[in-house]
């Protein structure tokens, strides 16, 4: 990706500068991160001053000082969207750099949209916000695409497949999930484990699977893609999301909507707007293999949450949230200032 940026005061900080005056910019995640952030506030705050806007809505940390050089430059108002904090990735353990970001971008937001209440109160006890500024945005689905819709899925008879899907690293829990297995394979032989994904906990996933005697019933097939993903769901019997830390988990909805039931820890975002799902302490691994146990045995249970969970993920769309969105926007620049109590009062249900 390459930038041009205009002759201002601004590029006098840009780090990379060609003889044309041109930024590229790497579109990952670089050594260099942090001079890319700050060149990418650079531009934002170069366009701000050249075009016309009504408001900035910034995203996580990596954009928030783009969001706040904006704001800075243009006087317009600045929406912030929290998808995760430091405090989710790094279970407690967290970077202050990253922090002194998060928090210098929340204090300058006029609005802040978290995607769960969970991740809400996180913002206002952990990063010291103002209650009213903050507004809980829970994520949605896409309706699925016929293509995915119409998958067959391929299934060895007698036999259930048990998925965690996502990145293998502590703060998605995938150790718990492997000592649930272990106990639910104490009860039974005839079900398979699928850990799909790839992370810096896959190694020792992997040799923990082996020290338990259970490699044999865990597969590991690594990161999946677009039509992978969907074929995993519906390849599956139960999908369970363990996570210690999950500001929302779109996965559960994914699942569910190919009629696979999901099972999540109480320390998850979408457990606040699903019913038809099983909840466990992420560290309780006795009610997850419990739960994991029931549905893989009691088909009448399992066919039930399937068809509940399609029903219910089927009303949680993105149009939805994109009203109760502009509805914060229109506030938002009426006012130049937010207050989630009116907007409580007010929003689209």
């Amino acid at each position: 990706m390459t930038t041009y940026a205009t002759a201002s005061s601004d590029t006098n900080y840009m780090q990379g500068l060609d003889d044309l005056g041109c930024m590229g910019f790497a579109g990952g995640y670089p050594s260099n991160l942090h001079d890319e952030i700050n060149n990418f506030s650079i531009i934002a705050g170069v366009l701000a001053r050249s075009e016309q806007f009504d408001l900035i809505h910034a995203h996580d940390w990596l954009t928030f000082p783009a969001g706040v050089h904006a704001k800075m430059v243009s006087g317009k108002p600045l929406c912030i969207h929290v998808h995760a904090t430091d405090f989710d990735r790094s279970r407690g353990k967290v970077n202050p750099t990253v922090y002194s970001i998060e928090k210098n971008g929340m204090d300058h937001a006029d609005c802040i949209m978290c995607v769960s209440e969970l991740t809400r109160q996180t913002v206002i006890n952990q990063y010291h916000q103002d209650p009213r500024k903050c507004v809980a945005m829970h994520n949605a689905v896409y309706p699925l695409s016929e293509e995915y819709r119409n998958i067959e899925p391929h299934k060895i008879p007698g036999e259930k497949v048990v998925t965690y899907l996502g990145r293998i690293t502590m703060q998605k829990g995938p150790e718990y999930f492997i000592e649930a297995a272990r106990l639910v394979l104490q009860r039974t032989k005839n079900i398979r484990f699928c850990f799909a994904g790839s992370g810096d906990m896959m190694n020792a996933m992997i040799e923990l699977a082996a020290a338990y005697g259970i490699a044999d019933r865990c597969h590991f097939p690594g990161f999946q893609r677009g039509r992978q993903v969907y074929e995993c769901y519906k390849n599956s019997d139960v999908f369970v999301m363990p996570s210690v830390s999950e500001p929302f988990g779109i996965a559960p909805l994914e699942a569910m909507q190919c009629g696979c039931p999901s099972i999540i820890s109480k320390q998850s975002g979408c457990g606040e707007i699903l019913t038809n799902v099983l909840k466990v302490d992420y560290w309780d691994i006795h009610a997850m293999a419990d739960a994991i146990y029931s549905l893989c045995t009691n088909d009448g249970f399992h066919d039930y949450i399937a068809e509940e969970g399609i029903r219910e993920v089927d009303q949680i769309t993105w149009e939805k949230v994109g009203l109760r969105i502009r509805q914060c926007y229109d506030q938002l620049i009426r006012k130049g200032q937010f207050d989630n109590d009116e907007y409580l009062q007010n929003y689209i249900r």
